[in-house]
């Protein structure tokens, strides 16, 4: 039975005081996200469920056929990158919309408030370049209301527990802000104008961090943009254009992915001036572009035999992608063998792909400062061990309309 809106911080409440009895690997005792389809683990799914609208095709089968076996409103063929976080730590992160609806028990250690197609702005910002979401008005803005709200009432010692909890937790702070220049490029939009928007999303980035912060934050991970350039979706879109120039050494189109590095830069830039500001507090730049350009550069060095440029679970096309009929459609065969691909559907990755992501950053040199400076206590390495009894319960995991 649902449980009604109001009783959400009292829900938090019970969060924190289990937490703090509860603890994996002695580093983070829950996990707080925000972000987008690279971290939103049902969200989407579960308020799509309580609506009437039409499930968008990432909620149909083949979406989650590796590891959980069932569609579950994750944009891949398994885990994502904050499932591996979670299982390194010993910690289940269930989604906000999930909490709604189940026993406070279940809730786990974490809360996930990512949305797939999320923006780092507003979405009244996008309306007014005529840029319109197809999937949600979540923007990071939201999330971070919905975080905010509860820990608004009902607790007690709201300003000490709220602090507890963020103090003691792994803040993921993203990815977000790729969907911001996601959208406007399948509208259409110019590079230059593309390029304005980047300003603004680390501004508000940044923003977002500083209220965290404020409410107790102590230790922080803000990933930065994947090379967008490789991304099939865009590679099939510009297909056959003589106005596009490509990398050589990988395929991607050159201007898209210096757009990420544009946005990665920037955002770098900002987090130093975050660190100057507050050096007590742990911020941790992700970078997800470097660790994946590892893979696109040397696709058979991962294992994946079938490349880096072409979509497991799509239509008929130069880079296995096509817009009309999209991984989900009922007409297309599952792609065999999904650990050989680097790229799930044109636009995410496969279960493979965040796996090198994840122990890149979590198990590697790919984050500033490293991880592991901050977390002495060794992660648990990310396999697919299913004598794991964490994995198992993982796993069985019940979402609704599964």
């Amino acid at each position: 039975m649902a449980i009604s809106s109001f009783v959400i911080p009292i829900l938090l409440c019970y969060l924190l005081i289990w937490t703090g009895t509860s603890h994996a690997n002695g580093c983070f005792k829950s996990i707080i996200s925000f972000g987008d389809s690279l971290a939103d683990t049902g969200n989407l799914r579960q308020s799509v469920s309580n609506s009437e609208s039409q499930p968008p095709h990432f909620f149909f089968p083949p979406y989650g056929e590796t590891f959980f076996h069932k569609v579950t409103g994750r944009c891949s063929n398994g885990r994502l990158i904050i499932d591996f976080i979670g299982e390194s730590l010993g910690l289940r992160v269930q989604p906000y919309e999930r909490m709604k609806t189940h026993n406070v028990m279940e809730i786990g250690q974490g809360v996930n408030f990512a949305v797939i197609g999320a923006y780092a702005l507003d979405s009244s910002f996008h309306e007014a370049q005529g840029i319109y979401n197809p999937y949600t008005n979540d923007s990071l803005g939201v999330q971070l209301k919905r975080f905010k709200d509860m820990l608004a009432s009902n607790c007690n010692n709201i300003v000490s527990d709220g602090k507890n909890l963020l103090g003691s937790s792994l803040i993921l702070m993203g990815e977000i802000g790729g969907n911001d220049y996601n959208h406007p490029i399948v509208a259409g939009k110019p590079y230059d104008e593309l390029k304005s928007y980047v300003p603004l999303v680390i501004k508000t980035i940044v923003s977002a961090i500083n209220d965290l912060i404020e409410l107790g934050g102590k230790t922080f991970v803000v990933p930065g943009n994947l090379p967008i350039g490789c991304l099939p979706t865009y590679l099939a879109i510009y297909y056959g254009s003589n106005k596009v120039e490509y990398d050589n050494a990988t395929g991607c189109i050159i201007e898209l992915n210096k757009l990420s590095e544009y946005h990665n830069e920037l955002l770098q830039i900002a987090l130093n001036q975050l660190r100057d500001l507050h050096p007590n507090v742990d911020i941790i730049y992700g970078d997800y572009y470097n660790a994946a350009m590892q893979f696109y550069f040397s696709p058979l060095q991962y294992g994946f035999t079938n490349g880096a440029l072409r979509a497991c679970c799509g239509g008929d096309g130069p880079y296995n992608y096509n817009p009309l009929v999209q991984c989900g459609d009922p007409s297309l065969k599952p792609c065999e063998h999904p650990e050989t691909y680097v790229n799930w559907d044109g636009l995410h990755l496969t279960e493979a792909a965040y796996r090198v992501i994840y122990n890149s950053l979590f198990h590697g040199k790919y984050t500033t400062p490293h991880f592991s400076s901050l977390c002495p206590t060794p992660l648990v390495f990310a396999t697919d061990d299913s004598s794991s009894s964490f994995i198992q319960s993982f796993k069985s995991t019940k979402y609704k309309g599964s």
